[in-house]
């Protein structure tokens, strides 16, 4: 055991947050996106939200700075805009760099991009379009 460290982050996430670099990202899948089909880094987060995993994590993470963006989702082809997203948006604005735009790709191109971060965290996030990816800073 660690003090600090979250409880809800596994040996296994916490080894993946240490390994990643600069411009690196993670993915944060729903309990429908096709996780292990889209990476080679799979971190299983059952039983946990990515609300949770995010107030878990962004005390340890820092948010890249050199982008314009802080956060990319995947669109909802024109339905309402998730409820999830503005609870991301509140938590994000805690952090430095967290309060940037929001990327938003349709869903193959958010597929396309996922398959290229250095990691996928599937979750058992029940609402839809839910998917999160973040981009790793450097610590100043």
């Amino acid at each position: 055991m660690l003090k600090g460290i979250n409880k809800l982050i596994s040996p296994e996430l916490l080894k993946i947050l240490m390994e990643m670099g600069h411009g690196d990202e993670i993915v944060f899948g729903d309990a429908n996106f096709p996780a292990a089909s889209h990476t080679n880094h799979l971190v299983r987060a059952d039983g946990h939200t990515i609300i949770d995993l995010l107030d878990a994590i962004l005390p340890l993470f820092p948010l890249d700075y050199a982008v314009d963006y802080s956060t990319v989702l995947m669109e909802c082809n024109g339905e309402r805009e998730p409820v999830i997203w503005m609870r991301y948006k509140d938590i994000l604005t805690k952090y430095p760099d967290g309060d940037k735009i929001v990327v938003r790709l349709p869903k193959q191109e958010f597929y396309e991009r996922a398959k290229k971060a250095y990691c996928v965290v599937a979750t058992s996030e029940s609402e839809g379009f839910a998917n999160l990816i973040i981009r790793k800073g450097v610590v100043k």
